[in-house]
C-alpha cells in the first residue's frame, strides 16, 4: 500500500514538473521605487507585496524600460530597449477619438503575448494598454492577447470611474455619466464623494481577471496585469481612506486640483489608499490561485512602470495632490517620474515561482525591462522565432541559483519625452544626457552608482574615457525611430 502510495506521488511530481509554468506579471502605475514595506516604506500598508517578497526574490537594482507609461510598457512587451523601440514616447494615436489612445505598436511588431501564444498559453491582459486603439495595429487582441479588460488609452484611466472601460475591442459602459479625470475646486468644502460613481473601474477589472483564472485554470495562462494604481487622480474606496491617520493632512488641507488632475480632502491619506487598495487586489490574485491549487506552478511578477510622480506649480504637492517627499517615496534617489535618474527608473521588483526562487532573498544584479521577454519565454518553454532580435539578458540563473551574471552590454534609454533624454548604466557607472531634443542639449554627465546611488557628484571630468565609451556602445547600438525623432543623433553632422 505505501509503495503504491509513493509510486502515485511520484507521478504526481513528474507531472507536475512537465505542466507549463503559469505566468502573472503584475505592473503598478507610477509606484516608486520606496513605496511598498518590502523596500523600505513605512507609512503605506503593503502587506500581500511583502509577502511576495518574503516568498520570493527582491531585486534592488531593478530598472523600467521607460520613465512614463506607454515606452515602458513598449519595451516590456517587445524586448527591446529605449534605442530600439517603436514607441519612445507618451505621443498619441490621432486616431480622432475622445480618448485616442497611444501611438500603436505596428504589425510588424512580436511581443511576448504573440509568443506565449504561440507555445498553447492563454493570453490575457487587464488593466491599462497604452500600445494602440482598438482599431489599430496596436490593439491587445491584435498583439496576441486572447481577452483584454480595462483602459486601452491612457486618457480615459485619468479617472477610476470612467463611462466606459473597453471589452476586447469594444467599450463597454459602466457608469452612466463620468468623473473626469481634470476638474478644479478653488473654493468650497472638497468632498471625496463629489468625484465619485457607482462603478469603480479597479473592481472591475479585477473581477475579469479572477475570471480569466478560473477559466483557464486546467491550461497555461499568461495573466499581465498592468494596474492603473496609484496614477492620479486619487479617488480611492472610504474605506482604505478610514484607515490612514487624519492627521497627515492637517498641515496642508485639501487638495484642490491646482496641479492637475481631481481635488481631493486628504490627499496624503488618498495616495497611501490607493496603494493599499492594490495590494490588497493582488492579494486576491494570490489568494484565487491557491484557492485552485496553481501556486506551485505560477511565477508571479510584480514590478512598476516607472517612478512616483513629479512635482508640479504649487511646491506644496506634486502632481494631482501626491505627496512624494512625505511618504521617501523615491528612497532617496534622485528625480521622478519622467526623468531617467534613478528616481524615474529604477523600481521595485519581485519574482515568486515556487521551488526555483529561494524565499527571502535579494539579488543586486542590474536588470531591467527588456530581460522579461527572454525571461518569461524560457520559463514557458517557449520557442523564439529565429529573426527575433532581444536586448535582454535571460534572468533564469539569477532567479534560481542568486548568481549575478556580468552583463554583456549596457543598459539603455532614449526617451523621447521632456526635452529628450538619454541614459547608459554600464556597471556602476551611468552616464545621462538632457534636453536632447532641444536646441541646446546640456553635456553629458557621469556618475558613480556604487559610491553614489543619489546621483549628487558629476563625475564627468574625471572620467572621460568612460563617457566616450557609454557613449560609443549607445551610437553602435541605437537605430533610429522616424516617429520619435532625435535630430541630435538621427543626423548627425
Amino acid at each position: 500500500m505505501r509503495l503504491s502510495l509513493l509510486f502515485h506521488l511520484a507521478l504526481t511530481i513528474t507531472a507536475l514538473s512537465q505542466t507549463p509554468t503559469n505566468i502573472v506579471f503584475i505592473l503598478a502605475d507610477d509606484l516608486g521605487y520606496g513605496e511598498v514595506g518590502c523596500y523600505g516604506q513605512e507609512k503605506i500598508q503593503t502587506p500581500n507585496i511583502d509577502r511576495l517578497a518574503a516568498e520570493g526574490m527582491r531585486f534592488t537594482q531593478h530598472y523600467t524600460g521607460a520613465p512614463v507609461c506607454a515606452p515602458a510598457r513598449c519595451v516590456l512587451l517587445t524586448g527591446k530597449h529605449l534605442a530600439h523601440a517603436e514607441v519612445r514616447g507618451n505621443r498619441d494615436s490621432g486616431n480622432g477619438r475622445v480618448f485616442p489612445g497611444q501611438w500603436p505598436l505596428t504589425p510588424e511588431a512580436v511581443t511576448l503575448a504573440e509568443v506565449l501564444k504561440e507555445t498553447g498559453y492563454k493570453t490575457g491582459a487587464f488593466g491599462k494598454w497604452g500600445l494602440g486603439p482598438s482599431n489599430t495595429t496596436g490593439s491587445p487582441i491584435k498583439q496576441g492577447f486572447d481577452r483584454f479588460y480595462g483602459y486601452n488609452g491612457q486618457r480615459n484611466a485619468h479617472t477610476y470611474y470612467p463611462h466606459f472601460l473597453d471589452s476586447n475591442e469594444r467599450e463597454v459602459v459602466i457608469n452612466p455619466g463620468l468623473i473626469p479625470g481634470h476638474q478644479r475646486q478653488p473654493k468650497g468644502n472638497v468632498k471625496a464623494d463629489t468625484y465619485r460613481m457607482k462603478n469603480y473601474a479597479p473592481n472591475l477589472i479585477l473581477t475579469e481577471a479572477l475570471k480569466f483564472i478560473d477559466e483557464h485554470q486546467k491550461s497555461p495562462f499568461f495573466l499581465y496585469l498592468p494596474f492603473v494604481e496609484p496614477h492620479v487622480a486619487m479617488q480611492p474606496p472610504q474605506d482604505w481612506l478610514d484607515k490612514y491617520p487624519e492627521d497627515w493632512d492637517k498641515e496642508k488641507g485639501s487638495y484642490r486640483g491646482q496641479n492637475g488632475y481631481l481635488p481631493h480632502p486628504r490627499p496624503r491619506a488618498a495616495y497611501a489608499s490607493m496603494i493599499s487598495d492594490m495590494d490588497e487586489n493582488i492579494g486576491k490574485v494570490l489568494e484565487r490561485l491557491d484557492r485552485l491549487g496553481l501556486t506551485e506552478n505560477t511565477m508571479v511578477v510584480f514590478t512598476s512602470d516607472n517612478g512616483a510622480t513629479h512635482p508640479g506649480k504649487d511646491p506644496a504637492f506634486h502632481i494631482g495632490g501626491a505627496d512624494p517627499p512625505f511618504f521617501n517615496s523615491a528612497a532617496g534617489l534622485r528625480g521622478w517620474k519622467g526623468s531617467v535618474y534613478e528616481g524615474g527608473i529604477r523600481i521595485p521588483c519581485i519574482v515568486k515561482w515556487p521551488g526555483k526562487v529561494a524565499p527571502g532573498s535579494t539579488n543586486a544584479l542590474p536588470t531591467y525591462f527588456p530581460d522579461w521577454f527572454p525571461t518569461l519565454a524560457k520559463a514557458a518553454q517557449a520557442k523564439l522565432p529565429q529573426d527575433l532580435s532581444l536586448d535582454g539578458l535571460d534572468l533564469t540563473e539569477t532567479l534560481q541559483t542568486g548568481k549575478q551574471t556580468d552583463r554583456a552590454a549596457p543598459l539603455f534609454w532614449e526617451f523621447a519625452g521632456y526635452r529628450g533624454q538619454i541614459a547608459i548604466r554600464d556597471g556602476r557607472w551611468k552616464a545621462v544626457r538632457q534636453g536632447v531634443r532641444s536646441k541646446k542639449p546640456s553635456s553629458w554627465e557621469l556618475y558613480d552608482l556604487e559610491n553614489d546611488r543619489g546621483e549628487l557628484k558629476d563625475v564627468a571630468e574625471d572620467h572621460p574615457d568612460i563617457l566616450t565609451r557609454l557613449e560609443e556602445a549607445y551610437l553602435k547600438t541605437r537605430t533610429p525611430e522616424p516617429d520619435f525623432p532625435l535630430p541630435l543623433y538621427d543626423n548627425p553632422s
